[in-house]
């Protein structure tokens, strides 16, 4: 696997170096009722990507956790697996010619658009909810990540302003990776770490910390 993983690392950079364009996928997502209210990821074909988020004016729900992570703009490491899915359902969906919104009568899930550019074409599609299974579970999955890296990021502020805070936010991302609302937990890998080697931290927050970890190669 080692080898594989340098030989693709070494063909993308041959391909830069000749001036090729290199293939890159784009998600682009906004719900004005959630918070974020807007994100984007850009994912590379060794699995490199970019996120950025925008929290927007959604009012908290009464109860509701008092701290929300800040507007995100980072790199971030996803798994080669994952990337290579990205980048199969891409090319098998022709780069989303046949549109991907299904019009139906559903929910309002957020507004999800898809882009491919790549040397081989490009394209792209948006949709709330798509009636091919294929582009439906690609954007859920999408969708999943966004949802553990700003995770990674309410962590983060919960380490630096709130300790205690961490042992129930460790919990609902502990539930959250276990039934598949939270995936790619290899993108919030430094703040995993942070915590599970932060001896001022509950002892039990740390164990949850090191059992994520043991998901981060999955």
């Amino acid at each position: 696997m080692r080898g594989f993983l340098l030989a693709a690392a070494a063909a993308v950079l041959a391909m830069a170096a000749y001036g090729e364009p290199l293939p890159v996928f784009t998600v682009d997502f906004s719900n004005p009722g959630l918070t974020p209210s807007h994100w984007t990821l850009e994912i590379h074909p060794d699995g490199r990507g970019h996120f950025r988020s925008e929290r927007g004016a959604a009012i908290s729900a009464e109860g509701a956790r008092t701290i929300e992570p800040p507007d995100v703009d980072r790199d971030v490491q996803l798994s080669q697996r994952f990337a290579d899915h990205v980048f199969k359902v891409t090319r098998r969906q022709r780069f989303f010619a046949k549109g991907c919104e299904g019009h139906l009568k559903v929910a309002f899930q957020g507004l999800k658009k898809l882009s491919y550019a790549g040397p081989d074409g490009q394209g792209g599609c948006e949709f709330n909810y798509s009636k091919d299974a294929e582009i439906q579970a690609l954007g859920d999955s999408l969708v999943a990540v966004a949802t553990t890296i700003v995770e990674g990021s309410r962590l983060e502020s919960l380490l630096q302003h709130d300790r205690l805070g961490l042992d129930e936010e460790m919990e609902i991302v502990q539930d959250a990776a276990g039934d598949g609302r939270a995936q790619q937990i290899c993108s919030i890998r430094d703040i995993l770490e942070r915590v599970s080697d932060d001896t001022a931290v509950m002892d039990r927050v740390r164990k949850r910390a090191k059992e994520l970890l043991a998901r981060a190669d999955d």
